[in-house]
């Protein structure tokens, strides 16, 4: 497939804290990229209805965090409004209030080109990225296969209030 230009309007949006409860995932990039993050997505679509106290069962978030030397931490959660049950071999997380821009990534596009154009986008407007632990995160449709092969999906990056 050639692309021979991709656009990807973006925001900026303000998300209060939340709290999430759903599987973390190590590895690599080579691992995420070879399907496990994949085959952690279906696992939580198979849990799902475990995780108590859901604010939004349509949406699965795709949380990555402490990019580090040769990989990253990524949870595939449920946003909730309380985190008191846990399942077993699940966990909790809580995510900060953050500035993120945000942009849409549709079928047909390239998911790199669509990171690209962001992390362009944030730098054109005289955005710093954020320092924290969240790196970035995606908000599935909580009824997409993981394993398609031209997902939908939006993306939010932290940025820096200015």
């Amino acid at each position: 497939m050639v692309i021979l230009e991709q656009r990807n309007e973006s925001t900026i949006i303000t998300k209060e804290s939340f709290q999430a409860v759903g599987l973390k995932w190590e590895g690599t990039f080579a691992e995420a990229g070879a399907g496990g993050i994949r085959a952690v997505h279906s696992e939580i679509n198979r849990r799902l209805q475990e995780i108590r106290h859901v604010l939004y069962p349509d949406t699965l978030l795709g949380l990555s965090y402490h990019i580090n030397e040769g990989g990253f931490t990524h949870y595939s959660v449920m946003e909730v409004e309380s985190a008191k049950h846990i399942p077993d071999g699940m966990v909790s997380i809580t995510v900060p209030t953050l500035t993120y821009a945000k942009c849409e990534h549709k079928k047909d596009q390239s998911i790199d080109l669509s990171y690209k154009n962001m992390y362009a986008w944030i730098a054109s407007q005289g955005y710093q990225l954020h320092k924290g632990e969240v790196t970035h995160y995606e908000e599935y449709p909580i009824h997409q296969d993981p394993y398609v092969k031209d997902p939908e999906f939006i993306i939010m990056i932290p940025i820096e209030n200015n």
